[in-house]
């Protein structure tokens, strides 16, 4: 069994990490580290797993675990590994933004290889640390992908993307309380989103022209997904487009390409992607949908996990939608 260590396991990417490890057959938590929470039930924080798990919070880290996951707050993760020491051999899978870029991914001779698989799967499978992608990053890169692999994307492209309340953490804040969500949607941080910079890079990896991103995220009033729509020019057919995006996808395990339009239902609780396409002129819009804590944080986290330990890259993660 592998061992796993969670840091932060009391907001959402933590409990839905503890969910799916529970159930993954190939590991076993060791300790849930909580500064805040120390001493009390897991199920204290995560009232569903009342009768799961008999686990407790820990203010203590053991050094030897096989794996490493931390969900800390943007920041908060390089301060963690500078005050805790892992063994050698002990894996480090970082759910925040701390490493994502190629200009942070060295740290202490560490390499962080970016954790998006259908981008960057057999790096993954040699990594001794990983940089999970954002939620929003997540969502727009499967949309992009394939155009940017052969040179579509040298034109504007223009994002917008919807989140649920979820997506700003268990913290409270103006914009995230029940009275200003419900009933309600608005922008945020218009053109200047933090994963913009993870999406650029990845986007221009292979080496083609990418013309300028415009992405306008927005604030849902429900608690989880992303819905994201991508249009750019495109000179080919519809069928065209259909093509080279399933033959990019044709090896990945969560993304898949519909030929009917799609809603969030039928992603959230899954670790899936789906991708549908929609040719008006000469405009090509993609729109993705994901769980923003499953295939958007802690299920890629584990996917990633999956690729990092040699495991079918299902295992533990065959999780269905209620779409109902």
């Amino acid at each position: 069994m592998i061992k796993v260590g969670i840091i932060g396991g009391s907001g959402y990417t933590g409990g839905e990490l503890i969910r799916i490890l529970l159930n993954h057959p190939e590991t076993e938590i060791d300790f849930v580290y909580s500064t805040t929470r120390a001493g009390k039930p897991v199920s204290s924080a995560h009232q569903d797993l009342l009768g799961q798990t008999e686990l407790l919070f820990s203010r203590e880290v053991n050094p030897n675990v096989d794996v490493v996951f931390l969900c800390l707050g943007h920041g908060n993760s390089t301060k963690f590994l500078e005050e805790n020491t892992f063994a050698t051999h002990t894996k480090i899978i970082d759910l925040s933004n701390d490493f994502r870029l190629k200009t942070d991914s060295i740290w202490n001779g560490k390499n962080f290889v970016y954790g998006l698989p259908e981008l960057n799967r057999t790096s993954i499978q040699k990594a001794e640390a990983i940089a999970n992608p954002g939620c929003f990053a997540s969502a727009i890169q499967l949309a992009l992908l394939p155009l940017s692999k052969l040179g579509l994307l040298a034109n504007e492209v223009h994002i917008n993307a919807v989140t649920g309340s979820t997506g700003a953490g268990v913290g409270l804040s103006s914009t995230s309380h029940f009275s200003w969500r419900n009933n309600n949607v608005s922008w945020y941080k218009p053109f200047t989103h933090q994963h913009l910079g993870e999406i650029g890079e990845s986007l221009a990896s292979f080496g083609n022209p990418v013309g300028k991103l415009h992405f306008l995220p927005n604030r849902g009033n429900f608690t989880r997904g992303i819905l994201a729509t991508a249009y750019t020019t495109f000179d080919g057919s519809l069928e065209d487009a259909q093509q080279l995006f399933k033959d990019f996808y044709s090896d990945a395990a969560f993304t898949y390409v519909s030929e009917e339009p799609i809603h969030l239902k039928q992603v959230v609780n899954t670790n899936q992607c789906h991708i549908h396409l929609h040719k008006h002129e000469n405009v090509l819009l993609v729109t993705s949908a994901i769980d923003n804590l499953l295939k958007g944080a802690s299920g890629q986290a584990v996917q990633n996990l999956n690729l990092m330990f040699g495991l079918e890259e299902q295992t533990g993660l065959q999780l269905k939608a209620g779409v109902f």
